[in-house]
C-alpha cells in the first residue's frame, strides 16, 4: 500500500464522516448531490498526488538499491516521503565525500643592509621571496599533508607526510615532518627566526616515523629519523639546516631517536603554562673514515601564553662528536641549506628570549597585530670564538589574506652578517637589517 493510498482511505473516510455528523437524516437530495460532487473533485486530485509521489518514491527505491542489499520492501517501508529520502541520501552521499584542501602563499621581499654598501647605495632591495603550495585533507582515516616551496634560489618541499589518528586521538606520522624538540611549533615570532634555526633546533623537518598523544595537560612525542629528509647528505637545497657532506666535512646524521615531553598549567584557562623536556641522540657517518661519530642534544623550555601575552624562554645543550680524519678539526660540524652551506660549533649552548603581544582590534580593518622582541644566542664551548647574537624587534600585521613582517634585526658574529660566524668568528660589531615581507595568504 502506498502512502497516496493511504492518504485517499483516510480523506475519503474523514469525509464520509463528516456527511454522516453534519447532514441529518432528513437531510435533502440536493445537499447529498453537492457533497457527492465536491467527494468525487477530492478522489481525482488525490489521483494526481499519488501518480506523482509514486514517480518521487520509485526514483528513491532505484537510488537505495544501488547502495543498499535490504529487500525493496524495507527501504519502502523507510521512506516518510519519496523527496525525504532523496534529500538524505544526497546529504549522506556529500558527508562521505574527504575533503582535500589546498593552499599556499605568494610572498615579496624588502630589505636594507647598513653593513652593505651596494644596499646603502640603492636605499634597499626587493624582490620576490617565495611560492607554496599546501595539500592537506583525509581519505579513509589517512591524513595527508605536504608543503613545496619555490625561491629565486632552490624549490623544496618542507614537509610530506601521511598519518593515522587512532580513537585515543593519539596520531603515528610517517614521512618528512617537524623534528618534535624544544618550542613547538617554533622558537620565534618573526621572519628571520633565530639562532636555533639556523643551528638545526627548530623548525627542522626530516624522514622518518613519529608518534604523538596528548593526554589531559600531557604532550608526548617519539619518534625516529633514519637520515635527513632527502636521502642525500650532499644537497644543500634544503628548508633547514641539517648536517651535510661538503669539503673536507664529510659527515652524515643518521639514525636519530627523538623525545618530547610537555606539561601545560593552567590548561584551558586564559592563562596556560607549557613547560617541556626534549632531547634527541644520532651517529654520525663520515664517509672518509668509514666510520661513526656520535650527536646528542637536549632542551628545557616554557612557552606561557597568559591573555594576550606570549613569553617563550629556552635553553639547549648540545654535542656533536665527529670521527674525522687526520688534519680535519673536530672543533665544528658542517651545516647545509638555503643552497649554501656553513659551520657550526660542535659543542655549545643555545638560550632564547621571546616576549610578544597580541593586539586586540575592535572595529579596525585589520585583523592580527603582533609586535615583538626575540633575542637567541649560542655560546661556543670550543673554537675560542665570540658568541654568536641575534634580536629582532617587529611587528606582525594581517588583513584578510595579507600578512606582514616588519623587522628591524641586530646581530653580532652572526652568520649572514657581515663575517659573522657560527662556528668561530671574532666580529663584535652589531649589524642591523630592515627587512619587510609581504605575502597573500590562502
Amino acid at each position: 500500500m502506498t502512502i497516496a493510498t493511504v492518504i485517499r482511505c483516510g480523506v475519503g473516510l474523514g469525509l464520509l464522516m463528516a456527511v454522516f455528523i453534519v447532514t441529518p437524516a432528513r437531510a435533502e437530495a440536493d445537499e447529498i448531490a453537492r457533497l457527492q460532487q465536491q467527494l468525487e473533485a477530492l478522489r481525482q486530485r488525490l489521483e494526481i498526488l499519488e501518480r506523482r509521489l509514486d514517480g518521487q518514491g520509485q526514483r528513491v527505491v532505484q537510488r537505495l538499491d544501488q547502495a543498499d542489499p535490504r529487500p525493496r520492501a524495507e527501504l519502502i517501508d523507510q521512506a516518510v516521503t519519496g523527496a525525504e529520502r532523496l534529500e538524505e541520501a544526497q546529504v549522506a552521499a556529500v558527508a562521505e565525500t574527504p575533503p582535500i584542501r589546498f593552499g599556499g602563499a605568494l610572498r615579496f621581499n624588502h630589505f636594507f643592509r647598513e653593513d652593505v654598501q651596494d644596499s646603502r647605495t640603492r636605499r634597499g632591495d626587493s624582490g620576490f621571496d617565495l611560492f607554496r603550495l599546501n595539500v592537506d585533507g583525509e581519505i579513509r582515516d589517512i591524513i595527508l599533508s605536504a608543503e613545496y616551496r619555490y625561491t629565486p634560489d632552490m624549490d623544496v618541499i618542507r614537509h610530506g607526510w601521511i598519518g593515522y589518528r587512532f580513537a585515543d586521538d593519539s596520531m603515528v606520522k610517517l614521512g618528512i615532518h617537524r623534528v618534535p624538540f624544544g618550542l613547538l611549533p617554533f622558537a620565534s615570532h618573526n621572519f628571520w627566526d633565530g639562532v636555533p634555526f639556523y643551528a638545526g633546533f627548530a623548525d627542522n623537518h626530516d624522514l622518518g616515523v613519529a608518534y604523538e598523544r596528548s593526554s589531559g595537560p600531557w604532550d608526548f612525542h617519539l619518534a625516529f629519523y633514519k637520515n635527513e629528509e632527502l636521502g642525500s647528505a650532499g644537497t644543500l637545497a634544503r628548508y633547514a639546516p641539517d648536517v651535510v657532506s661538503q669539503g673536507e666535512q664529510q659527515n652524515e646524521e643518521i639514525n636519530r631517536f627523538n623525545a618530547r615531553v610537555a606539561y601545560t598549567l593552567g590548561r584551558e584557562t586564559g592563562c596556560e603554562h607549557e613547560i617541556g623536556v626534549s632531547g634527541q641522540r644520532a651517529d654520525l657517518v663520515n664517509a672518509t673514515t668509514d666510520s661513526r661519530g656520535s650527536h646528542w642534544a637536549a632542551a628545557g623550555h616554557i612557552d606561557s601564553r597568559c591573555g594576550r601575552w606570549n613569553l617563550q624562554l629556552q635553553g639547549i645543550r648540545y654535542v656533536y662528536d665527529p670521527n674525522n680524519p687526520e688534519g680535519v678539526s673536530d672543533d665544528a660540524v658542517r651545516l647545509g641549506a638555503f643552497g649554501t652551506s656553513f659551520d657550526l660549533a660542535s659543542r655549545g649552548k643555545l638560550a632564547v628570549a621571546n616576549l610578544a603581544y597580541n593586539f586586540d582590534l575592535p572595529d579596525s580593518w585589520l585583523d592580527q597585530l603582533i609586535c615583538y622582541n626575540n633575542y637567541s644566542r649560542l655560546f661556543k664551548d670550543v673554537g675560542g670564538g665570540r658568541d654568536s647574537e641575534l634580536n629582532t624587534v617587529g611587528c606582525g600585521v594581517g588583513a584578510g589574506p595579507l600578512f606582514a613582517y616588519v623587522d628591524l634585526i641586530f646581530a653580532r658574529n652572526m652568520l649572514f652578517f657581515g663575517e659573522g660566524s657560527m662556528a668561530g668568528g671574532d666580529d663584535d660589531r652589531w649589524r642591523s637589517r630592515l627587512n619587510i615581507n609581504v605575502g597573500y595568504y590562502w
